[in-house]
């Protein structure tokens, strides 16, 4: 039988992102099942016991308290995780703190009295405290990247309207990507400079567009991310109007790029004026939404996250980017082996990349994407409630990539790979073990199974993109350039498929 324990670490206040990296390498440890480490906020011990992991909690446990909940086989290996989380925690705090030769701030003021020239504030906290936070910051004239989720609507409209009185950018809340005068911030890719600057309502979709105009030869002078929600009718696009002055404004910058998901109507409208009256050209990449609407206002549109990058280059370079490597192909065993009625399942770290997914196969199929299409964002917050995002653990998808190779439904598996900063060291190796056994059921089977995937990143990424690649293409993978390539070559599958008649 298992067992769920729990520790409480009073007064040890850690980074979202440092704690999902140390909740993942002790789900690594034997012995260990599941393992989750939070603030004891309110609503993080709701995820903790809807998790299962809650039993026997310290009640006292308060929101400055970090807890280490996990489910093992036996006490052992509990206390083996609990000792070796103390051990991740006590280094990270000794490395921040210069082995404890250097001040470590722990609140906005002393922070800026440490740092008085810098003008941005990251912030991680939990959702609950995080508005109270960036207000803070903009108080004292700093830009903020807010990495935090859960903040309520009305707060970031607060926070926006502030920055927009005192000229300050407010990125997010829930914004995981920014490259700033060359600096990454959150999931970020090692990109070169040039004078493309992007402002994107969407963390994927700025990675994958940055890293695209970097394979194309064109650079980045800035990106900005706006966070999910800052198109919306409430918000009315204060960021992305923001930042699309700034970037207009910037002599770095001389060809702007703006994504999203379709904006709210009257948002769209207030975007596109701005970028009609632009001096700069503007690509506008509004996934699938009006190009009509997007060429009328004088602006370039885009269909997919590529075709904005392609553009961006065009216009940045003076002349047509060079073509990318690409080498996907229906293969013929494949083809040759399909069954009636058989589909995709994308199983996607990347929101954004996932959405693109759905435009491109809605597009290629003429239909909704349901039925045999499942397009699944494994970032969401339903399936990341006591776990760590996909991009930083990729077990929740390798157990996911194991159920779809034994569905006799699933004729494509379509992946994406994001690296760059903040990522899992090795996600394409990661992958392998239940890429094979996927593969591996479908021959049990006597099905046709491919594996699909495009590799958002770049070769100055910490991971190395060729080498990430080619751990994928020696698995069998077919890969594609692009995450709009890959999903339209799962999609030419899923057409042959449909087209398959039904024995009689």
């Amino acid at each position: 039988m298992s067992v769920v324990r729990q520790r409480v670490f009073r007064n040890a206040y850690r980074d979202s992102v440092e704690l999902m990296r140390i909740a993942s390498e002790i789900e690594h440890l034997p012995g260990v099942i599941r393992a989750g480490l939070v603030m004891c906020t309110p609503a993080n011990l709701v995820i903790v016991a809807e998790a299962g992991l809650g039993k026997g909690l310290d009640p006292a446990a308060g929101p400055n308290d970090m807890v280490v909940a996990l489910a093992a086989n036996d006490d052992a290996a509990a206390e083996a995780a609990f000792e070796r989380a103390a051990t991740l925690m006590r280094g990270a705090a000794a490395e921040a703190a210069g082995e404890g030769q250097r001040f470590v701030p722990t609140t906005i003021s002393e922070a800026v009295a440490e740092l008085p020239e810098a003008n941005l504030a990251l912030i991680s906290t939990p959702g609950t405290y995080a508005a109270a936070e960036a207000l803070k910051a903009l108080k004292r004239g700093l830009h903020v990247f807010l990495f935090s989720d859960n903040v309520p609507i009305e707060d970031e409209i607060e926070l926006k309207q502030l920055g927009v009185r005192k000229g300050l950018l407010v990125m997010g809340p829930d914004c995981g990507t920014a490259i700033l005068d060359g600096v990454p911030l959150g999931f970020a890719n090692a990109v070169r400079r040039g004078n493309v600057g992007l402002v994107g309502a969407s963390g994927t979709g700025l990675q994958q567009v940055t890293c695209l105009l970097d394979a194309f030869g064109a650079g980045v002078s800035q990106a900005i991310g706006v966070g999910g929600r800052d198109l919306h009718e409430e918000v009315g696009g204060l960021m992305m109007l923001a930042g699309l002055e700034r970037l207009i404004a910037d002599h770095e910058t001389s060809v702007v790029v703006l994504i999203s998901k379709p904006p709210a109507p009257s948002v769209a409208t207030k975007v596109l004026a701005a970028a009609s009256a632009a001096s700069k050209p503007v690509v506008v990449n509004f996934l699938g939404g009006d190009a009509d609407a997007i060429r009328a206002a004088g602006a370039y549109p885009a269909t997919t996250f590529e075709e904005a990058a392609q553009t961006a280059a065009r216009l940045s370079l003076g002349s047509e980017p060079p073509a990318l490597d690409d080498d996907s192909a229906i293969p013929s065993e494949l083809a040759a082996g399909l069954r009636p009625g058989q589909g995709v399942s994308g199983l996607y770290s990347g929101g954004s990349l996932a959405s693109e997914a759905k435009v491109v196969l809605k597009g290629l199929l003429g239909a909704e994407v349901g039925a045999q299409q499942h397009i699944i964002d494994l970032g969401d917050d339903e399936y990341t409630v006591g776990r760590p995002h996909p991009m930083i653990d990729p077990r929740l998808r390798s157990e996911k990539i194991e159920e779809a190779g034994r569905d006799p439904q699933v004729a494509v598996i379509l992946l994406d790979i994001v690296l760059g900063y903040a990522s899992h060291p090795d996600p394409a190796g990661a992958l392998i073990p239940a890429i094979d056994a996927a593969n591996a059921a479908a021959r049990a089977d006597g099905r046709a199974l491919a594996v699909v995937a495009s590799v958002c990143g770049t070769p100055g990424d910490p991971q190395g993109l060729a080498g990430q690649r080619a751990i994928l293409a020696d698995a069998g993978v077919h890969l594609a350039a692009s995450n709009a390539r890959a999903a339209h070559l799962a999609g030419l599958v899923a057409q042959q498929a449909a087209m398959r008649e039904v024995p009689a």
